[in-house]
C-alpha cells in the first residue's frame, strides 16, 4: 500500500538518485499479487464459491512473498541439523566501515560474511580453544529496528567440530563456544587486511561525502582509525534444541527490512510502525516511530541487495560442496542412527496445490486451472521477476 500510494511520487523526487535494482523492487512490490501479474481461479469444493487469486512477484524484498521460499529452505535444512547444541554468534561492522560497504555493497557484503566464518573457523581450529573443524550456516542482515543501515552477520554454529584427522566428534564446553573478544579482535585485523586488498586492487569505489577516501593515504588513515575500536562479536545464548534452530532459522532467512506486521497506520504525510529501542534503558523498548512516507521508503531501499548476492552461505562441514558427506560422517561419529539422516519425504499438501477455507462455507478451494491473464500496467514499469 506504501509502494502503491507513494512510489510514484518518490520516483519523481528522486529521479536522479534511484537505482536500477530499486526501481525494480518498488515495482515488484506495487504489482504484487494485483492484477498486473495475472492470476488463477480458486473453487470450493463446498459450495462452488469462485475467487481469483493473484500471483506474487516472488522478489525476496517483499515481505509478503518470503513464506513459501522460508518453508522449504527450512525443511531442507532439517537434514543438517546434529543432535548437539548450538550456538548463535553475531558480527557488526563498526560505523565507519558501514559507511564503505554502503557504497560498494557486492565487494563488502561478500567480504563480512566470509571473515567473519573465517574468523569462527581459525579461532575453533586452535587447540586452545576447540581444535576442531566447524560448521557455520551465515544469515546476512543490513538494517537495525527503524531501518537505518546496519550490516551484520548472524551465524548459526553447531556446539563442536569434527577432529583434524576426521576420526572423531570433538565437542565444545557445556555452555560455551569460542571467546568473544578474540574473535573480535582477529576478525577486525582480517577484515581490514581484505578491505586494504580489495582497494589496492580498484575494486572499491567511493562517492558524496566519501569522495575523499579514493585518495591512499586518506584511505589508509580511515582504516588505521577503525583500527583503534571494539568491533562488536556478539554471542547469543545457546539454543535450547533442534526445534528452537529451526525456529530462528524460520524468523531469519528470509526476513527482510520489515514486516507488514509491523506497520500500524498509513496516511498521506506518515507511516508509523513499531519498532525496538535497544539502546534504552527498562523494559519499555518497543515504540512507535513515524515517518515521512518518502523516508520511509529511502529506508526501506537502503537493503536492497546487488543482483545475484547470496545473504545466506554455508562455510565448513556444511559447505554445499561436501555438506552431504561431512553431514554423514559426523552422525557416525555422533552415533545416531542413520535412519534419521534421510531426506524429507515429499509433501503432497505443497504449496504447488495451496488450500484456503472458503469465506461462505469454510470449506477447502482448490486451484481449477483457469489462468487470469495479466494486466498492462497504466504507466511503463521497471517490474522483472527476481527469484535469486
Amino acid at each position: 500500500d506504501i509502494m502503491r500510494r507513494h512510489g510514484a511520487s518518490y520516483r519523481r523526487e528522486n529521479a536522479g538518485h534511484c537505482g536500477r535494482g530499486e526501481r525494480r523492487v518498488m515495482g515488484a512490490i506495487e504489482a504484487c499479487r494485483t492484477p498486473r501479474l495475472g492470476g488463477h481461479v480458486d473453487a470450493c469444493e463446498g459450495c462452488g464459491l469462485t475467487s481469483i487469486s493473484y500471483n506474487s512477484c516472488r522478489n525476496r524484498h517483499c515481505p509478503k512473498c518470503q513464506g513459501a521460499a522460508r518453508r522449504q529452505w527450512v525443511a531442507a535444512r532439517v537434514a543438517d541439523l546434529l543432535p548437539v547444541p548450538y550456538f548463535h554468534m553475531v558480527f557488526t561492522l563498526p560505523p565507519a566501515i558501514a559507511g564503505i560497504a554502503f557504497q560498494n555493497k557486492a565487494i563488502v557484503y561478500g567480504l563480512l560474511m566470509r571473515i567473519s566464518a573465517e574468523t569462527l573457523q581459525t579461532i575453533a581450529a586452535n587447540p586452545k580453544w576447540l581444535g576442531a573443524e566447524i560448521g557455520v550456516t551465515s544469515v546476512l542482515h543490513t538494517w537495525g529496528q527503524a531501518m537505518t543501515h546496519h550490516p551484520h552477520v548472524h551465524c548459526v554454529v553447531p556446539g563442536g567440530g569434527l577432529s583434524p584427522d576426521r576420526s572423531r566428534w570433538i565437542a565444545c564446553r557445556p555452555g560455551f563456544f569460542l571467546p568473544v573478544r578474540v574473535l573480535s579482535r582477529l576478525f577486525r585485523r582480517l577484515f581490514l587486511a581484505a578491505l586494504q586488498n580489495a582497494f589496492s586492487q580498484g575494486e572499491l569505489r567511493f562517492f558524496n561525502e566519501l569522495t575523499h577516501l579514493n585518495d591512499d593515504k586518506a584511505f589508509t588513515h580511515h582504516l588505521a582509525q577503525a583500527r583503534r575500536v571494539d568491533w562488536v562479536v556478539y554471542a547469543k545464548p545457546p539454543f535450547g534444541g533442534p526445534g528452537q534452530v529451526l525456529a530462528y532459522l524460520g524468523r531469519y532467512t528470509h526476513r527482510v527490512a520489515i514486516a507488514n506486521s509491523r506497520i500500524l497506520k498509513i496516511d498521506a504525510d506518515h507511516v508509523a510502525f513499531r519498532w525496538k529501542d535497544y539502546r534504552g534503558n527498562g523494559r519499555n523498548r518497543e515504540k512507535v516511530m513515524h515517518l515521512h512516507p518518502h523516508e520511509f521508503i529511502r529506508r526501506f531501499l537502503l537493503h536492497v541487495l546487488p543482483t545475484g548476492f547470496h545473504r545466506m552461505r554455508h562455510f565448513g562441514f556444511l559447505a554445499n560442496s561436501h555438506r552431504r558427506d561431512r553431514i554423514s560422517l559426523c552422525r557416525l561419529l555422533l552415533g545416531q542412527p542413520s535412519s534419521e539422516n534421510r531426506q524429507p519425504e515429499p509433501d503432497d499438501t505443497s504449496p504447488r496445490t495451496p488450500l484456503h477455507a472458503c469465506p461462505s462455507c469454510q470449506q477447502p478451494m482448490r486451484r481449477t486451472g483457469i489462468t487470469v491473464a495479466p494486466v498492462a500496467p497504466p504507466r511503463p514499469s521497471s517490474f522483472r521477476c527476481d527469484t535469486s
